[in-house]
C-alpha cells in the first residue's frame, strides 16, 4: 500500500489569502514551487465521514496535461484552514496521470480515487493514442481506495474494460472533480463517477458506476445530442469535462463543460441510474469559457428542500469565479455571488462538517490552488440585500 511518511501527517499552517473571518475564508493548498512539482494542477476536493478534508490534484512535472504527472494528496483535520504537506498516492513511471475524481462511500467510509493512466510521451491531442484494451498505446483507467481517511491507498486496480468501450474510443476521462452515491430512488447506494470519452474534440459524456462499493463497474449509454455538424461529413462535440448531481426525486443531472457550442453550460438528465439520458441541451444562465466547473448538492436537501451550487468563472475568460444556487433541481440560478473576481479556473466544491461550504480552485492562472470556506448565509445575502 501507498503510505504517506509520518512526517506528512504533521499539519502545516500555511499564510492565509484572506483573515478568517466573517466572510469567505482563504488558504493555500498546492503551491509549485513549494511542494516540489512543476506545475498542480485539476482539483478534487471530498470530506470523508470523519470529516476530513482530502484535496487531491496532478503533481506535473511541466505545464501540460501530460507530463509524467502523479496523483498527489493534502488532508486537513480542521475544516480546511490548516494542510499536511504533500504526498504522492499514485504514480506509474513516465506515464502521465490525469483527472483525479473522488467519492466516500458513506456507509463503510471508504474513499474512492479514480483516474487515467496515459502513454509515456504520448499527448490527448497527438491522434496517436490506440483504441482498445492492449498495448501500450491505450488510456488505462484505474482505481485505488482508503479506508482510514486518506492516511493509507490500496494498490491501483485496473478496471479499463469495465469503464471503457472497445471499439473507436481512444481517450477517456472521468470528471475530473467527484461523484456521487445516489442517496435516494430505486437506484440508491449507487455509486456513479461521470466520463466523457473520445477521439479528442468529438467526445460524448457517460456514467460509470457501481453497485457493490465499487468493487465492479459497468458503464451507461453517451448522452444523445452531444455532438453537432461542422460540415459535409463533420462533427465536433458540445460536451467535455463533467459533473453530475442527484436530484430531489433521485435522477442525476450532468453539468458539462462547453466544448464547441453557445458559450454556457450544457446539462442532461437521467431517470434511470445513469444508464440513460435525456438530450444534451442549454443551461443559458450559466456562461462558460470552455472550463471545468463544479455542481454540489448540499447535504439533506434530497427529498427535501432542493439546493444545488454550482461554482464556475463567469466571463470569456478563466475569470470572475461565481457560486450559484438552484432550488430547483438546476432548472434555473436565481442565486448568485462573486467568490474570487480574479482569475479563476478549474474548482471542486464540498460541504464541511460545521455547515460550510468549501470551494477547491486554481488562482494566478492555474499557478496556485487555494481552498475557500463560506456559508450559504454570504451567498444568499446579496440576493437579499442584507
Amino acid at each position: 500500500m501507498f503510505r504517506i511518511p509520518l512526517l506528512a501527517l504533521i499539519l502545516v499552517v500555511l499564510v492565509p489569502v484572506s483573515t478568517w473571518g466573517a466572510g469567505p475564508e482563504t488558504a493555500d493548498v498546492f503551491v509549485p514551487q513549494t511542494d516540489g512539482f512543476a506545475s498542480i494542477r485539476i482539483p478534487s476536493v471530498i470530506v470523508t465521514e470523519k470529516g476530513t478534508v482530502l484535496a487531491f490534484a496532478e503533481g506535473r512535472a511541466a505545464d501540460a496535461d501530460q507530463a509524467k504527472n502523479k496523483i498527489v494528496l493534502k488532508r486537513s483535520s480542521d475544516g480546511g484552514k490548516t494542510w499536511s504537506p504533500v504526498a504522492v498516492i499514485a504514480e506509474d513511471g513516465d506515464r502521465a496521470l490525469n483527472n483525479p475524481c473522488a467519492v466516500v462511500h458513506r456507509q463503510s467510509g471508504r474513499v474512492l480515487l479514480m483516474y487515467q493512466s496515459y502513454p509515456a510521451g504520448v499527448g490527448e491531442r497527438s491522434g496517436k493514442i490506440q483504441p482498445g484494451y492492449e498495448g501500450d498505446q491505450i488510456v488505462r483507467n484505474l482505481i485505488i481506495t482508503s479506508d482510514d481517511d486518506g492516511t493509507t491507498w490500496s494498490p491501483p486496480r485496473d478496471v479499463t474494460r469495465e469503464t471503457k468501450r472497445e471499439k473507436v474510443v481512444t481517450t477517456i476521462a472521468g470528471g475530473p472533480g467527484i461523484g456521487i452515491e445516489l442517496q435516494h430512488g430505486p437506484h440508491a447506494g449507487r455509486i456513479l463517477i461521470p466520463f466523457n470519452e473520445g477521439p479528442f474534440g468529438v467526445w460524448n459524456i457517460y456514467a460509470v458506476f457501481s453497485d457493490d462499493q465499487g468493487q465492479t463497474w459497468q458503464m451507461g449509454n453517451v448522452a444523445p445530442g452531444g455532438l453537432i455538424e461542422t460540415g459535409p461529413g463533420k462533427t465536433i462535440s458540445t460536451v467535455n469535462e463533467a459533473q453530475f448531481v442527484e436530484l430531489s426525486d433521485g435522477s442525476i443531472r450532468f453539468n458539462v463543460r462547453r466544448w464547441a457550442g453557445k458559450p454556457v453550460r450544457k446539462t442532461c438528465v437521467s431517470s434511470d441510474g445513469g444508464m440513460t439520458w435525456s438530450p444534451v441541451e442549454d443551461v443559458p444562465e450559466l456562461q462558460d469559457p470552455s472550463c471545468m466547473a463544479s455542481v454540489f448538492r448540499v447535504p439533506g436537501s434530497t427529498g427535501g428542500k432542493s439546493r444545488i451550487l454550482f461554482s464556475g468563472p463567469q466571463s470569456t475568460k478563466r475569470e470572475n469565479g461565481t457560486v450559484f444556487l438552484s432550488d430547483d433541481d438546476g432548472r434555473t440560478w436565481p442565486v448568485q455571488r462573486v467568490l474570487c473576481p480574479g482569475s479563476f479556473a478549474y474548482s471542486c466544491l464540498t460541504a464541511l462538517p460545521d455547515g460550510t461550504i468549501g470551494c477547491l480552485y486554481e488562482v494566478d492562472n492555474t499557478h496556485r490552488i487555494v481552498f475557500t470556506r463560506f456559508t450559504l448565509d454570504w451567498l444568499e445575502a446579496e440576493a437579499a440585500g442584507r
